[in-house]
């Protein structure tokens, strides 16, 4: 395992960081004006980002002010300009490198809405494991977040299960992004629920959020999921998010106005922007207004990272075998 970024850490007992464990994926973002249709070719702007729920929420903290480390796998293709990229944003990068299997990568085909449809190849990064796991990860650290998809793969479930129980061991807090509704599905909404009991905050957007609760509004989802983790927040997209905790609505914010380019780590954004408000002492509605600005940035973008000055559509340099 490689620790990107040199840098001492404290005890548990006073710690202040963030970990979060999750996927790093070669984004290939396609914006295209006109409707994909089979069998031709549709014109498109196509670019390079790094990206990955995990990363791009840990990317985002850094960035707001928190002091981040991220566990994740990477491939043999890619390994030296994604642990680059994200010491660029001031995460501690804690990697290991697959001999033989290719970073994770997704296809987003992104419409003039800004919505996105995508093709994903998980490689390395569906097969991190317990193995990957070092309990020195958790000292100075005041949050556990753990990206979903991390718990879909037998690998990953295992590290989730020691990440959080040795967390929860330590008094560290809990936090899991529920990731997409369709490897819930295949998932199992149940088996998600028991599998994440020891979180205390859980983050779905919308769609997640009716789909794990069974309810039809999003509040009733707030409610519902906050009596099983303590805390729930529901993403709303442009309409903003709400908290609930332990069973009632405490707050609500409105989303912030911004043109929409690209949607990709959106969710991703808001949730390093509230992680990064409760690890700093705000308040619940502080908190969201926070991940509504976040959310906000992201989507004004292409990519799902935060950017440093770089032109939109410039390509990322990659090394390829």
């Amino acid at each position: 395992m490689t620790d990107g970024v040199t840098g001492g850490v404290t005890g548990r007992a006073t710690g202040s960081a963030l970990l979060v464990i999750g996927d790093v994926v070669t984004d290939v973002v396609a914006l295209h004006g006109s409707p994909v249709m089979s069998g031709t070719d549709t014109a498109a702007d196509i670019v390079l980002r790094p990206g990955g729920s995990g990363a791009n929420t840990a990317a985002w903290a850094a960035r707001l002010g928190a002091d981040v480390r991220l566990l994740a796998r990477l491939g043999y293709d890619s390994s030296e300009w994604h642990t680059t990229e994200l010491a660029k944003t001031g995460v501690r990068p804690h990697v290991s490198v697959d001999p033989d299997r290719p970073t994770a990568v997704v296809i987003a085909m992104v419409d003039r809405s800004g919505e996105r449809t995508m093709l994903t190849n998980r490689g390395a990064g569906g097969l991190i494991s317990e193995a990957d796991w070092d309990p020195a990860l958790l000292d100075g650290v005041a949050r556990l977040h753990l990206s979903g998809y991390l718990l879909f793969a037998e690998g990953g479930l295992r590290l989730a299960r020691l990440a959080m129980a040795e967390a929860a061991a330590a008094g560290i807090a809990i936090s899991v992004d529920p990731a997409s509704t369709g490897p819930l599905r295949e998932f199992g909404v149940e088996r998600f629920i028991r599998e994440s009991a020891p979180a205390g905050l859980i983050l779905p957007n919308l769609d997640e959020a009716l789909l794990l609760s069974g309810a039809t509004t999003a509040e009733r989802a707030a409610v519902l999921l906050s009596e099983t983790y303590g805390t729930a927040i529901v993403k709303l997209g442009a309409r903003g998010a709400l908290a609930a905790v332990d069973g009632e609505v405490v707050a609500a914010a409105a989303g912030v106005s911004t043109e929409v380019v690209d949607s990709t780590g959106a969710g991703d954004a808001f949730a390093a922007g509230y992680l990064t408000g409760v690890l700093q002492g705000v308040g619940e509605e502080a908190a969201l207004e926070a991940g509504c600005r976040a959310g906000a940035a992201c989507v004004a973008q292409v990519g799902g990272r935060p950017r440093y000055g770089l032109d939109l559509n410039r390509l990322y340099p990659i090394h390829t075998d």
